[in-house]
């Protein structure tokens, strides 16, 4: 009898502890579960919010480009430049001479017929002589892209055409922007009504059709003149007249 009970007893044992063993190894992957659950939705809002940013930065670059082309009439309006924001004042954005005969205490330095650009002025001399200067407002290369040295002017052009550099080309492609490869030349070229080329550079003396960027830093470096003062510069320079462009 006591055997009996002895061996009721072990088996109620183990009876009772089983299910306190089973339990471990559920338990744990109950909680392995959570764990992973938690781990897939910190997942989905990380995808989320990067979908969000991206969205945010396509709205904020498209909206540039919006209020780049509203401020300049076009892409290739601003083609040589950032977008500048046109002055509600009357003319500002109509092509107007801009040339005055000045006193220029420098002009004694170069040759008449010489054209010496101030970068720092958005200025262009014509040296006449006699301490006199023909003096125009132009727009220069804007940050990066201004230069100086001295050259002569190699050939003119009356209503020029236009070849973009390839460099110009991938850069703007690389913004999204599209140059075609060529462009003849008539109002809407921007590079104006009349070109003066600078011999060893890719850079012009040129008009524009974009009058209300004339006196601001908005080029790729060459200088952009209203087309009725380029008219009357090209008038005015003999091919081999010397170059001279100051920072």
């Amino acid at each position: 009898m006591r055997i009996l009970l002895a061996a009721m007893a072990i088996l109620l044992s183990v009876a009772v502890s089983a299910p306190a063993m089973a339990s471990t190894p559920s338990s744990t992957s109950s909680e392995e579960r959570v764990a992973q659950k938690k781990k897939r939705i910190a997942a989905l809002r990380a995808e989320a919010r990067k979908k969000a940013e991206a969205a945010a930065t396509r709205r904020k670059t498209e909206q540039r480009r919006r209020v780049s082309r509203r401020d300049c009439g076009g892409f290739l309006e601003c083609l040589f430049g950032e977008p500048r924001q046109r002055s509600s004042r009357r003319g500002m954005g109509r092509d107007f001479a801009t040339a005055k005969v000045v006193s220029w205490n420098e002009a004694a330095k170069y040759e008449p017929g010489s054209v010496i650009v101030s970068t720092p002025e958005r200025s262009l001399y014509y040296v006449l002589g006699d301490g006199k200067a023909r003096r125009y407002k132009v727009g220069v290369g804007r940050e990066g892209f201004q230069w100086s040295g001295n050259s002569r002017i190699v050939s003119k052009q009356v209503w020029p055409s236009w070849t973009p550099p390839q460099t110009m080309i991938e850069r703007e492609a690389a913004k999204g922007h599209y140059i075609p490869p060529f462009m003849e030349g008539g109002p809407g070229n921007p590079l104006g009504a009349r070109a003066l080329y600078i011999g060893g550079t890719l850079f012009r003396i040129h008009g524009t059709n974009d009058a209300g960027s004339i006196g601001g830093a908005v080029s790729s470096g060459c200088i952009r003149m209203m087309n009725s003062d380029v008219v009357d510069l090209y008038n005015r320079v003999n091919i081999g007249a010397r170059v001279y462009v100051y920072q």
